[in-house]
């Protein structure tokens, strides 16, 4: 339990339904679509639209998602995705000609076909019970009567906005001053483009007006990419991948999301003596970011396009992660994992909810970097994602950019199961900290106990390439101590990443935490 006397948050407690993400209008909005007869599914959709108004720096209807569900009465996770392609002319070794050593990030050729309309279509098809216009309903409202800018997404609109380019900075900051918090963002081209999706479905977005504008944006700009790239973009329902941890099980997408990286660096931890030390402490802190290093060092050289990925059971078998953790010196600190030749990105939005009949929806939704490639369609203002920048443009490599191929993905919503029964959808947002994320909440909850929002409010560290990233929550002693044992501490004018979570209890109750670090909230009913 928490201190009352101190500055926090409690969890949410409910027994009908409940959703958790980072914007309180989303949230407001997914349990408005379960009073009305919805589905978790139906309720996550429109939730994960409209974060794309309220949140524009990280997300929209040019970008692409991955999800993962379980059906009423069923604890089957079963998962989609509905990430894009590039172009099927695109090419690494044009680039490389240009004499480019990684994608441009700014550029057409960063852009991938964006998937998650195409995945929004489908899974309502399937999963839902309302249909699109009820679920698009909300964020065209919002599109057209504007939505007030939130605290965080103000601090971020000043460096996220500088991505902005031509008619992206037209629909997205037409005054050139980013907007701050309390003032209206409005987006009446999109308000049009979802209106056309709530009527004709998928084909609105992929064939006709709303994708010729988009490729004829992208073409002037130089791409490569043609009205049949959009015609031809479809989501895929697949497996999930999962890994034990002290009792419980974690679900994860598969590649080309990173998700095994999380798999990878829980059996790593699994070596150590994790719960027998301090939980904020530089011993945990050390050896978790020695074995981030290890595993972000095999996703750089294996996560790719699931068509041609190799290595995914060589990731997630046990022996790997044995020889990983031997490497691993409890007092000194290695060198850092070889930088990606890739692109990565800070943050994303993500949103889960539940339903009364227990279908479990986890949903993460991006567009890579903040704004994107900044690129916007010229008469809508899609903005569209720089995903292609996830690709690397090493030769040979199973992640090197080609056409009609997926990058690899650092977005990765998340699953825990207990004793066979689905217990908690969660996400851990923060570009490629999502894997490191993802292994700290559980480890917050198996080895210290932590309820859900104390798991999510805990502090954080991150062993990027440049150093260890530590949140203010660390004590200077600690910072002091991993300093001493080799690590080059980083401090960081913005906290590491946001996370939400659901945990489904026994007795039918719903407990729901929401990050701090974001402006949302945990509401149920």
């Amino acid at each position: 339990m928490r201190d009352f006397h101190l500055p926090g948050r409690s969890a949410t407690f409910a027994t009908n339904g409940m959703c958790a993400t980072s914007h309180p209008l989303a949230a407001k909005t997914a349990i408005d679509i379960l009073e009305r007869g919805g589905t978790a599914m139906d309720a996550a959709i429109a939730g994960a639209v409209l974060l794309g108004l309220c949140e524009p720096q990280m997300t929209g209807i040019g970008g692409d998602c991955f999800v993962l569900f379980s059906r009423p009465g069923d604890q089957t996770i079963h998962a989609l995705n509905g990430s894009g392609r590039a172009a099927a002319a695109a090419s690494a070794a044009a680039l490389r000609a240009k004499g480019h050593a990684t994608v441009p990030l700014h550029s057409a050729d960063a852009v991938t076909i964006p998937g998650a309309v195409d995945a929004f279509c489908q899974l309502s098809a399937d999963h839902g019970r309302l249909g699109l216009d009820a679920l698009l309903a909300p964020a065209i409202r919002y599109a057209e009567d504007g939505v007030p800018v939130a605290p965080r997404v103000a601090f971020d609109w000043p460096t996220a906005g500088k991505a902005l380019q031509g008619h992206g900075l037209r629909h997205f900051m037409p005054s050139g001053i980013p907007p701050k918090a309390g003032q209206m963002f409005y987006a009446p081209g999109q308000a049009e483009v979802l209106r056309r999706i709530a009527r004709d479905g998928r084909a609105a977005f992929y064939e006709g007006e709303v994708a010729e504008d988009i490729v004829a944006t992208l073409r002037a700009l130089g791409g490569p990419h043609t009205a049949a790239d959009f015609a031809a973009q479809r989501c895929d329902y697949t497996t999930p991948v999962s890994g034990h941890y002290k009792g419980a099980n974690l679900v994860e997408h598969p590649p080309n999301g990173q998700g095994a990286t999380a798999i990878l660096l829980l059996n790593i931890l699994s070596h150590f003596d994790i719960a027998g030390m301090e939980p904020f402490g530089a011993a945990r802190t050390h050896i978790e970011a020695e074995a981030t290093k290890l595993a972000y060092d095999a996703r750089t050289r294996f996560i790719a396009d699931p068509e041609h990925m190799t290595k995914l059971d060589y990731m997630l078998a046990p022996d790997t992660a044995a020889k990983l953790a031997a490497l691993i010196d409890p007092k000194r600190a290695m060198p850092a994992a070889k930088p990606l030749t890739e692109a990565v990105h800070r943050d994303t939005i993500y949103i889960t909810v539940v339903d009364r009949d227990r279908m479990v929806v986890s949903l993460i939704y991006s567009i890579f970097h903040g704004f994107g490639s900044g690129i916007a369609s010229e008469k809508f203002g899609v903005l569209l994602q720089n995903r292609g920048a996830g690709f690397t443009l090493e030769e040979g490599h199973p992640n090197e950019l080609a056409g009609g191929k997926r990058p690899m993905h650092t977005i990765i919503p998340g699953m825990l199961t207990e004793g066979g029964r689905v217990t908690m959808p969660f996400g851990v947002m923060g570009g490629s900290f999502q894997s490191t994320g993802h292994a700290r909440m559980v480890s917050n909850l198996r080895d210290f106990g932590m309820d859900v929002q104390s798991a999510i409010d805990a502090p954080r560290a991150f062993a990027d390439p440049a150093g260890l990233k530590l949140e203010r929550g660390y004590a200077p002693e600690v910072a002091q101590r991993l300093t001493d044992m080799g690590h080059t501490i980083l401090s960081l004018p913005e906290p590491i990443g946001g996370a939400q979570a659901i945990y489904l209890h026994d007795s039918g109750v719903l407990e729901g935490g929401s990050d701090a670090r974001k402006d949302g909230c945990a509401l149920g009913y």
